[in-house]
């Protein structure tokens, strides 16, 4: 059991090893990772911050250099670590903003995604949830042949209806939620932003679901202005438009603050923040981002649709890799967009290929405890973050034993290829986002949950037997190796 004396040699020992006091820009913690944005990345010795006991492992991601300690030991080290650098915490808010400095610019891009979205994925994970249960009550056959729950018991039925309902409210006003939550990340006011994503999916517009019919039966309606048509067009179950829309609202706010005199500031600028965004955004913005969600949406389903599971397999070797640089956040704006249009397409078939590739982890860094029976650490560290790997948290297993091992991570690739193949041949599909793992069926629908259960199942065993077999065969490699070397150092004698 650790204690102070031990949480305050952890802390002096990663102080010394990332260049010290002066090399620290700003440092906080989250539930079990240490997280540091450092002058000069080039300072940090790994190896031997890699050999402290506390830590599990360790990774550097979107300008921060985080150390895995682990829930319990993280705060304690911080404490300790903060007196000794003489640092005063900061929120995690702020040390992202520290840390966005040293992003390229793909990768401020990638980042911002992904801030946009975090804030707003309880409400469609929620959702989510909520259509899980309400298919769990009409979904035929699930527990009684042939017969949906309230056919058989019809006194469910307004229930039905109403969790229905509640379920679509997330959906059917996402570009309400993503206004308020990208205005507020691009430093404009967040009600105004929420304004921009009301109009438009206002119900005096054509509905975007029905706007490739209308297309085809030549029904779009048109406002004239001025001799110019522009399409009355909705824009339900898109992602790009609101979010590019949110991004010039929220700067011409901050222009028009800068300029207008305070005393007319609360009238004339967002009069003309939403009245400039909302004319852009049907004129110039709306179309041209329609198009472009339309060719992601199009590409992820040419993915897995028409290469089939060969699709699955390419996504469940390329998702690992993504999430070693932090890319995977760029994914989020498909998903979404997808599960906003989730009524035509019936569910997501991305998730159940990001689970598989989580379990992969966790069963790669399982089979390291097999291998390595000797080293008491590495034991430890595996066994714990193998576990946290199959529940869908995969950066203790990934940074701490799969890529330190590097043959750990090949089994993962390979096993998350095989369980993805397997997921997307079956067509599993998800209802929401949630817990990409073992508790990940609860956001699965309800005719897929016993395939999205046998493919994690694949998933791990192919991975567990892989890792063994790959580890195994280096131990081989490696007494043989010892072998001759010793052989040859006996004959020089």
């Amino acid at each position: 059991m650790a204690n102070k004396k031990d949480f305050n040699k952890t802390a002096e020992s990663i102080l010394q090893y990332v260049g010290g006091k002066e090399n620290i820009i700003s440092a906080a913690h989250c539930a079990t990772r240490l997280r540091l944005v450092l002058q000069d990345d080039k300072k940090i010795d790994l190896k031997k911050i890699e050999e402290l006991e506390l830590v599990k492992g360790n990774f550097n991601n979107g300008g921060q250099f985080q150390i895995i300690l682990g829930t319990g030991i993280v705060d304690q080290v911080y404490k300790e670590f903060a007196e000794l650098a003489s640092i005063s915490e900061v929120s995690k808010e702020e040390l992202k903003k520290a840390a966005t400095v040293k992003l390229n610019v793909l990768q401020r891009f990638l980042k911002t995604l992904a801030d946009v979205f975090v804030p707003i994925l309880p409400a469609l994970v929620a959702s989510g949830l909520m259509m899980g249960l309400n298919n769990l009550l009409t979904a035929k056959g699930l527990f009684i042949s042939g017969m949906s729950l309230v056919e058989a018991y019809p006194q469910f039925t307004q229930l039905a209806d109403m969790i229905n309902l509640f379920s679509n409210a997330a959906f059917v006003f996402l570009p309400v939620l993503i206004g308020f939550s990208a205005t507020k990340i691009f430093g404009g006011t967040p009600v105004l932003g929420a304004v921009i994503g009301a109009i438009m999916i206002h119900p005096d517009l054509l509905n975007g679901y029905g706007y490739g019919k209308a297309v085809i039966d030549g029904t779009v309606p048109y406002w004239n202005i001025l001799g110019i048509n522009i399409a009355k067009v909705g824009y339900q179950g898109t992602v790009l438009p609101v979010i590019v829309s949110s991004f010039v609202l929220a700067k011409l706010e901050c222009k028009l603050r800068e300029i207008v005199t305070p005393m007319l500031d609360n009238i004339i600028t967002p009069l003309i923040s939403v009245l400039v965004t909302a004319a852009l955004t049907f004129t110039v913005i709306g179309p041209i981002m329609r198009t472009v969600g339309d060719w992601m949406t199009a590409g992820v389903m040419w993915l897995f649709f028409d290469l089939g599971p060969l699709g699955g397999a390419i996504y469940g070797i390329v998702y690992p890799l993504l999430v070693i640089t932090g890319m995977h956040h760029s994914l989020v704006t498909a998903e979404t967009q997808i599960l906003a249009n989730i009524g035509t397409l019936g569910g997501s078939p991305t998730f159940a290929v990001v689970a598989a590739s989580n379990v992969a982890q966790g069963a790669a860094a399982l089979a390291v405890l097999v291998i390595m029976r000797k080293d008491a650490k590495m034991k430890s560290i595996a066994s714990a973050s193998g576990i946290s790997a199959l529940l869908g948290i995969t950066e203790p297993a990934v940074f701490g034993v799969n890529l330190k091992l590097k043959y750990p991570f090949i089994g993962a690739l390979i096993g998350s290829a095989v369980g993805s193949a397997y997921a997307t041949s079956m067509k599993v599909l998800s209802l929401s986002q949630g817990p990409a793992g073992l508790p990940g069926v609860i956001v699965i629908r309800p005719q897929s949950m016993v395939q999205y259960m046998v493919a994690l199942m694949i998933s791990f065993a192919v991975t567990f037997v892989v890792t063994i077999f790959l580890g195994k065969a280096l131990e081989g490699k490696s007494k043989i190796s010892n072998y001759v070397k010793n052989s040859k150092n006996k004959e020089a004698a």
